[in-house]
């Protein structure tokens, strides 16, 4: 008997999951390699060609070892924010494993659209804050999508409060894991100013000593140029993001609300405040994943709708779906099918009036002694059968039935030869 699959191993979704579906991933986890290169390589420089020449210049309490240590202890906390924003599910909204049928409506053919053809609006309007939000349907999650959230083509998946793809944490960043992709970004601003006031403050005192000028300076400490150097262009970058990131926190927007709607001027129903914005966001109780990533996978029966006459079969959940169209082509189909079975019945009347007629023509053959022209029986039943396959077109008549039919004559006029013999001989 095979085991049941788990939840992370049947994902549909674009994720990578490590230590048994306990940490997901983005589709460009490798990329985390460079973030913590770009984090652990300056600090590791600022204290082995920096910080070690510091400590005798605080020798009071032995305060300068505390300029590697606060140093050693903003990298692991930016590292940890860093994994605790990459390494968990930022939202994932739970895909349907059909399409929601309370939604179906047939096309009217009064207003131009195809008759039969099932159909369901694209956009639905509901009420945020006592303003309507017109929400979107997502034909690979088959579902509504909530207000705020949106289909990251990356991973694959709609994401809860989406804010937008960040490659450099190789994960969507939305509502679960947003809080801490801010504190990421602002506390590797923090890092950077300190490495970089730490760096010219040794200069400075390369200066009151035996090189007086900056170049002789950095001439002796090449290392605090390169960190100054890199302090400064990346705090262009993450500085950068810290201060734009506050904006949008502080009126309560995303990146990819700000970017899409900006040119709108729509009124902006999810600001409470500047206040209140930070508060929910960075004080606000997280909200728990709606997937357990560790569970096995549970099969749900689909209740058999019927439409057209027709019971739609039952289908499990997260089961094979290559195409959402085919849901919306079940009226025609249904009018295809519902035609060839009348045609299949008619055809069926017509064969078995076929082999009424064949029988009398036999007896009457046998009654006249004409032994030979039963063949002819036979070949006038196959011209038969050809021109029904014509008239029928695309109704797919069976050569099998064909076969049987034409065996079954061959049969009966065989049995009746013998029995003209006998009666000769008699």
């Amino acid at each position: 008997m095979a085991q049941p699959q788990r939840v992370y191993e049947a994902w549909k979704g674009n994720n990578r999951f490590f230590l048994g579906g306990r940490f997901i991933f983005g589709p460009d986890a490798k990329s985390l390699l460079v973030s913590v290169a770009l984090i652990v390589v300056p600090v590791f420089v600022f204290c082995v060609f920096v910080a070690r020449y510091l400590l005798h210049r605080f020798s009071v309490y032995n305060a300068g070892y505390a300029i590697p240590a606060v140093a050693i202890a903003f990298m692991i906390y930016v590292l940890l924010l860093l994994l605790i924003t990459s390494a968990q599910d930022p939202g994932i909204v739970p895909r349907a494993s059909h399409p929601p049928e309370e939604e179906f409506s047939y096309g009217n053919p009064l207003a131009g659209e195809t008759p039969g053809r099932l159909q369901f609006p694209r956009v639905k309007e509901v009420m945020v804050n006592g303003m309507p939000v017109k929400v979107k349907y997502c034909d690979t999650c088959m579902i509504y999508r909530p207000p705020r959230c949106s289909h990251c083509s990356i991973c694959n998946n709609c994401v809860e409060r989406f804010d937008h793809h960040c490659p450099w944490v190789g994960q969507c960043i939305g509502q679960r894991n947003y809080r801490y992709f801010f504190l990421f970004v602002s506390s590797s601003t923090l890092l950077c100013i300190y490495v970089f006031a730490m760096s010219a403050l040794h200069i400075k005192f390369l200066m009151d000593g035996d090189y007086p000028t900056v170049w002789k300076a950095f001439k002796h400490s090449p290392a605090c140029l390169v960190l100054m150097i890199y302090c400064f262009i990346a705090l262009w970058f993450v500085g950068g993001l810290t201060g734009f990131h506050s904006y949008l926190i502080s009126t309560n927007q995303t990146t990819y609300e700000n970017f899409r709607y900006r040119s709108d001027n729509r009124p902006n129903v999810y600001n409470q405040g500047c206040l209140n914005n930070f508060l929910e966001v960075l004080c606000s109780k997280g909200k728990p994943s709606k997937h357990r990533f560790r569970a096995y996978v549970q099969e749900e029966v689909r209740a058999p709708v019927v439409n057209f006459g027709r019971q739609m079969e039952e289908e499990p959940t997260g089961g094979s779906r290559a195409k959402v169209e085919d849901d919306l082509e079940i009226g025609s189909d249904l009018l295809k099918i519902s035609q060839r079975r009348n045609y299949e019945d008619v055809d069926v009347e017509m064969g078995n009036q076929d082999h009424s007629e064949m029988e009398s023509m036999a007896n009457a053959k046998l009654v006249m002694g004409s032994e030979s022209q039963i063949p002819a029986v036979v070949s006038e039943v196959r011209v038969r059968h050809s021109s029904w396959d014509q008239r029928s077109g695309n109704w797919d008549m069976s050569s099998d039935v064909m076969g049987r039919s034409a065996s079954d004559v061959i049969g009966r006029s065989a049995s009746v030869s013998e029995v003209a013999s006998q009666r000769e001989t008699h």
